[in-house]
This record gives C-alpha cells, structure tokens and sequence, in this order.
C-alpha cells in the first residue's frame, strides 16, 4: 500500500502543486481546509472525487489551525506518514494588520501539529515537513544566506515563522521526532494569490495590453527577491521528508532580482518595452516602445492599436500604503545543502517562471475581455 500524506493548507499554491505530484507518486492524500460559506478549492478541483467512491486518493476535512482539537483529531484519524505542515496567514503585509492572529496560526498552529503527533504516540510513523521562509532572514546579516545566517524578521509573520521554525528544531531534540525545515525562498507560479506581488504583476499587466485595466499601483520598487517556480520548491519538499535523518535546508535559486526589473521582465514577454524615472514615492514606469510581431503574437493584433495610443503614459505607479513598516531590501538563498544532501536542483528559471505566469495570465483576462466587448468573438479564439 501507498503511503499516507497530511496536508494543511492544501487549497492554496503549494498544497495543490503538492497533492497532485504526491498522487502521482501514489500517496492517498489529506487535505485540510477552512469551512466557508465560498467555495476555495479551484487549485485542487481537478483532483477531487466523490466522497462516496471507495478508494479514494483525496480526501478532504474541515479544519483550522487555530483549533487543537480539530487538528489533533485529524491526525489521529488519518495517521499519516507525512504531515507537511504548509498553512499559514501567509501576506506579510496584512500580518502588520493582523498581527495576533498572524502568531496564532502561523507560530502556534505548528505546536498544535507537534503536540498532536508528540500525545498520539505517532512520534515513529509521522514525520513532518515545517514550511519556513525567507522572510525569517529580514536585516540579513550575510549575503546569500544559508542555513546558518542568523535570523532577524522584520514583520509579525516573520516573527510567528520565527517562533515555528525553533519549535519544530525543539520537538526534534527533545522528543526524537523526524521533523524539518524548509526554508524556502519566493516561489511563484499561475496560481499564486492575487494579492502576492508577481502574481499581482502578471495579472495587472496582461489587463493593461488588453485594455480592461489603466494602471497599477505598487510598493518598494527596489525589494530584491530571490524566486523560484512553485513546482520545483515542492518537490524540495518531499525530497526533505525522504532522507535518512531530519535536518534543515534552504531552498532557493541564488538569483535576486528588483521588483522592477520582474515587472520590465514580464512587459517584454509580451513585447513591450517600459522605462522607470524618479525613485522612492514619485517613481513611474511608461511604455516606450512595442514589438508589434511579438505583441500581435502573444496578445492580439485587436488590441495593439489601443495599446500604442498609451505610449509614454504614466502606468506603473507607487503608493505608499503598500511600504512595510519595516522592509525587507534583499533576499538571496544559497541552497547548497539541499543540492548536495538532497540531490534537488530546480528546473525553472526566472525566465521561464515569467513566461508561464504571463502566459496563464493572458489566456485568463482574454476571458474578461471578451466577456467585457460583450461576447461576440468565437469561443476558440482563448485556445
């Protein structure tokens, strides 16, 4: 028989990039999810089955980190083999906004999962994967950092990400439980939140070519961020819970770029040049130029000469409302560890995380444009 995998946070990016490639491995799946009157599952809808099939590979639960109870009866029910431990309140801004309930998921959420394992004696069968991050590293003192850089978060989900990483080193001294961090560097994909910068990015800028959106507003155009393909950090994951013995590891590309040059990076995936002037608050960004063939490949000769009435205009923006209180300037990971210890080497790069983000992006607001001019373009024309 198959192994056995937990899941908490399934519904988002990394939970459903998981589950499917632990299905194909031939794991039965659990996922939790948080009860809404909405449903949130889009990422995972493919994999689903009827509760009613027998030998089902995805199974679904209610659930909540911030309920011991709830928690501590799922494990004991499931008893999986692996428990990769993935959600979280994971914005760093809204952190600053919720700060408590940041801590109460994010850091206590983790001990509820150790705690539970730890008092149903599953400390031999259930090994557990921590989802740790970069942003522990905040006023980094080395550059790139590793395993042992010292940490110095910079926001309340840091700090809560602080708080669950030490917990999870703690109940594996302390009670001998195969448990592990990955501290994973910004990793990225199409079905990354809407709210997350690149995917905030991507989104905006195909609505920008195709005429539903003027503008977008951003933050620290100047942030610099090492980021991978979501595909490639998950399998880090599983690699992580596959070794002999439990240890920690960072996971990343060793390449920082600004948010800037991602945002001129995805423009010129679709054959449009734009160029930045002033700096802090009053920077701007305009389109300077086209590459009609590209654009007219990628986007639409429809909408290019709506698009070259824009040139020159002001369309990227910054608000101040979206500066952290306390930034952080520059990430970049060394992940030689888990490419010696791990043999895990990714097969995105920058450039091809782009091009599939932009080219999901397109395929998805063509959608709302077409519904926008009133549905009259043939159906086949977002294939």
């Amino acid at each position: 028989m198959g192994k056995t995998a937990l899941i908490t946070g399934i519904t988002g990016q990394d939970g459903a990039y998981l589950a499917e490639y632990l299905i194909k491995k031939g794991y039965t799946v659990h996922g939790i999810k948080r009860r809404a009157s909405l449903f949130n599952t889009d990422r995972i809808d493919h994999l689903y089955q009827d509760p009613q099939l027998d030998n089902r590979n995805l199974i679904l639960h209610y659930g909540d980190m911030t309920d011991s109870l709830n928690i501590t009866n799922i494990i004991g029910d499931v008893k999986p083999d692996e428990i990769y431990n993935l959600a979280a309140q994971s914005h760093v801004k809204v952190s600053f906004d919720t700060p408590e309930y940041t801590a109460n998921v994010d850091g206590l959420g983790t001990l509820r999962i150790l705690e539970a394992v730890r008092l149903l004696g599953l400390t031999e069968k259930s090994r557990i994967y921590q989802a740790s991050t970069s942003e522990l590293y905040g006023l980094v003192q080395e550059i790139p950092q590793k395993e042992t850089t010292p940490f110095y978060p910079r926001s309340p989900y840091a700090v809560a990400k602080m708080y669950a990483y030490w917990i999870t080193v703690n109940y594996r001294e302390a009670y001998n439980m195969f448990a592990c961090n990955g501290i994973l560097f910004n990793h990225e994909s199409p079905l990354r939140g809407e709210t997350f910068v690149t995917r905030k990015v991507t989104r905006a800028l195909s609505r920008i070519a195709l005429g539903i959106q003027n503008d977008i507003y951003m933050g620290n155009l100047s942030s610099k961020r090492d980021w991978g393909h979501a595909k490639d950090y998950i399998k880090a994951m599983y690699l992580i819970l596959q070794q002999d013995a439990p240890d920690d590891y960072v996971i990343a590309t060793g390449v920082t770029t600004t948010i800037r040059d991602f945002i001129t990076m995805a423009f010129k995936e679709i054959g449009v040049t734009v160029a930045f002037k002033g700096d802090g608050a009053n920077e701007t960004g305009e389109i300077v130029s086209i590459d009609e063939a590209v654009f007219g490949t990628k986007i639409g000769e429809t909408y290019l000469a709506p698009l070259k009435k824009r040139l020159g205009e002001k369309i990227i923006k910054v608000d101040p409302k979206y500066f952290r209180p306390t930034e952080v300037e520059l990430l970049i990971g060394d992940a030689t560890k888990a490419r010696t210890k791990l043999s895990w080497e990714p097969q995105y790069t920058l450039e091809t995380l782009i091009k599939d983000m932009m080219q999901s992006d397109v395929k998805e607001m063509k959608k709302e444009a077409y519904l926008k001019e009133g549905g009259y373009r043939i159906l086949n024309y977002f294939e």
